[in-house]
Parts: structure tokens; sequence; C-alpha cells
């Protein structure tokens, strides 16, 4: 890789990732940690990224909070996926839907249908639905996470537990053969597992890139929900497991149903 392109690749990095480490560039370009630097010293110079401890970022991204990171993480798989689970959700139903990035793209493609019932736990959720189309939406209380705008815990849970929707939609961080759908959060596991409980269809949305992870906390096995919707098919001991749960498996651009 010449110069020049290095620089371009290490742009196109930071667009996505907002910032990134010395270390982890000098892995992903294959060259060594001091090549790194000097490729980074006129970036700088010139103002076009701001150097860090031990990394860079872009200056427009620097402030920006984790969950507008994870928004632009996998974005267009997250897209295909909301804009398939949209298509299933009628005008005038209700829906249930934890905080999550592909949750929060599955709500702004939610935004031609009219007269929708939502209930969330995310301010990102309930703003982009609420006051539009004849929509009632619901916002579960308690205090507001600042990363992320959503808010947790037993005031939360026992809130959506009054509800009963037609579509409970969560999202979730990782989904493993064996433990079945989790996340890296007590709260937000129990939330998911909550909301899960109060739809007639219960619906896991989740990119590609979460198959085969291990997360901290359990949400549920494959027993605990009816579908899940993701963006490629997911790997075999994934798919079997789903298989045997007599869960559906939706896929953007092709559907199995088990």
């Amino acid at each position: 890789m010449v110069h020049s392109k290095r620089h371009g690749e290490i742009l196109r990095l930071l667009q996505e990732e907002g910032t990134v480490t010395i270390a982890s560039l000098a892995d992903r370009l294959g060259v060594s940690l001091e090549t790194v630097r000097r490729d980074v010293k006129p970036l700088t110079a010139d103002g076009s990224v701001l150097k860090m401890h031990g990394a860079i970022g872009l200056p427009s991204m620097i402030g920006e909070a984790p969950f507008e990171r994870r928004m632009r993480e996998n974005a267009d798989a997250k897209r295909v996926i909301a804009r398939m689970v949209a298509a299933t959700i009628r005008d005038g139903e209700s829906i249930m839907l934890d905080t999550g990035t592909t949750t929060s793209f599955l709500a702004r493609e939610l935004l031609g249908h009219r007269r929708l019932t939502v209930v969330t736990n995310s301010s990102d959720i309930a703003r982009t639905l609420a006051t539009i189309n004849g929509n009632k939406v619901y916002m579960a209380g308690g205090e507001l996470r600042s990363d992320s705008g959503a808010a947790f815990g037993i005031s939360a849970i026992e809130f959506v537990s009054r509800f009963s929707v037609s579509h409970a939609i969560i999202s979730t961080g990782a989904v493993d053969a064996v433990t079945g759908v989790m996340d890296y959060d007590l709260e937000e596991a129990e939330f998911a597992r909550m909301v899960l409980s109060r739809g007639q269809r219960s619906l896991v949305v989740t990119d590609h890139t979460k198959f085969g992870r291990q997360g901290l906390v359990q949400v549920c096995g494959f027993d605990g929900f009816s579908e899940l919707a993701t963006d490629r098919a997911p790997p075999h001991d994934v798919a079997a497991a789903l298989a045997q749960a007599g869960a559906r498996l939706s896929i953007a651009g092709g559907e199995v149903a088990f």
C-alpha cells in the first residue's frame, strides 16, 4: 500500500469508528507502529485528525456518544433488517421496542406507518415516533443512561409489564449456539427478557456480526422468542438451535421458516 492510499484507509476507518488506536491501525494496515505514527503526522499537522493518548480521532466525532458510534457500525446491515421487519408491521398495531441500534433503525423505518402504539425505554425511539401520524408512544420511566438515553431498572420493567402488544422486539449484543441470546449488561438483559414476554410475536433483531459471540448475561434461550431477523444466514450451529426450538428465521432478502 503506497503512502497516499494508507492515508485514505486511515481516514476511512476513522469515518466508520470515530476513534482508532495506533496499535489497531498498525495491525489492520499490516505495518509497524512507527510507520503508522509517521503516516499520522501530516494528518494531525493539517487538522484532519486529532491525536489522543495512544489513538487518533476525527475532530467532529471526538465528543460523540457511544450510542451514536454504534449507530454507524454495520449501519447498512441494520437498515436492511429494519426495513424487512417494518414491512411485517401494519398500521394501527402495537409494538414494544427495547433500546438498541437496530431497533432505532426500525423506528426510523416505521416513520411511514400510522396510528402505531409504541412502548419503549428508549428516548431516541420515543422521539422518533411520537407526535406524528396519530401514533401513541409510552416511554418507561427511570434514570436515563448517559450513553444511550434509555431507562432501565425495576420501574422500567414494571412499567412495560403492564402492556400486551402485537410485536415485542429486542436487539441483542450476542447470539451463542448453546446459551442463546445474550447481552453485556444485567439491566439491559432483564429488560429485554420482559419485553419478549409481552408480545404475541416475540422477535430478536441482530446483524450477522453478533453470531458466535459470548455475552455476559443470558437474555433467554432459543425457546424464549418466536422469530429471529438478521441480514445473513447464521452459522450452522445457531441455525440448528433455532430449528430445534421451533423459532422462525427471517433473513433480509430471503426467509427460512422452521
